[in-house]
């Protein structure tokens, strides 16, 4: 799923029957967005929420990578914060431009609408929080390892990288094609990020949640959450 927060009635992004399975990642999710407006809830990623109300009240720069329709990026600026949100689809971009614009935190938010595996922010540009939140993607992959790795370089020093991941299917109704999936553990997500000894590692835990999958029906699952911090006056390379 290359998105980050709530369907409205699933975690997952499983596509519809009439979705297309080939082609690039970028045409996959913009079918996948253009079967309705708004496939996300809107709410802001628990996991997400819990870890901001432990930072510091400096600070307040944040990226937000795979940042669908934009959920997280208008929360955090409700917050207070300075919020950059990048997708690979320009439909969901667009429409975290109007959530934004709607609760009315647009000039504290800007989105990029951009590759991953290639876009990377200003030369001196660096955030105290980096989050990526379900920054999955099936049947159609992405190089998310090197996405994540990518990622540090971004962190200011004493900042902090947020990985929450599906460690687990997200509800039990999942297509065929997604079965095969590989969910990543949190060792294996804190092993992409690839760290010096510049970085502490604050949390690297599997914490278990109950979904709700497309029939209504409550679903036992595991989120992945790797939450890492560059120590003061480390510089990012």
């Amino acid at each position: 799923m290359h998105a980050h927060d709530e369907p409205d009635h699933s975690h997952s992004a499983a596509p519809s029957d009439g979705a297309p399975v080939d082609g690039t990642a970028r045409e996959w999710w913009e079918a996948r967005y253009a079967e309705r407006d708004g496939i996300w809830s809107g709410r802001v990623n628990a996991v997400l929420a819990d870890v901001v109300a432990g930072l510091p009240a400096g600070g307040r720069r944040a990226l937000d990578l795979g940042c669908g329709e934009g959920g997280d990026v208008v929360w955090l600026a409700e917050q207070g914060w300075t919020v950059t949100g990048v997708d690979l689809s320009r439909t969901a971009v667009e429409r975290g431009e109007r959530a934004a614009q709607v609760a009315g935190v647009a000039e504290r938010t800007r989105f990029v609408a951009a590759d991953l595996a290639t876009w990377a922010p200003g030369a001196a540009e660096r955030f105290d929080l980096v989050t990526a939140s379900f920054l999955q993607s099936w049947p159609v992959e992405i190089p998310r390892d090197t996405i994540l790795h990518r990622a540090t370089a971004a962190v200011a020093p004493g900042g902090h990288l947020l990985v929450t991941a599906h460690a687990a299917p997200p509800h039990g109704d999942l297509p065929e094609e997604m079965r095969a999936y590989r969910f990543p553990t949190p060792e294996q997500d804190l092993a992409a990020l690839q760290l010096d000894d510049g970085w502490d590692v604050v949390v690297a835990e599997g914490r278990p949640r109950s979904s709700t999958g497309p029939d209504g029906e409550r679903h036992e699952t595991v989120d992945s959450v790797v939450l890492v911090r560059r120590r003061p006056g480390q510089v990012s390379a």
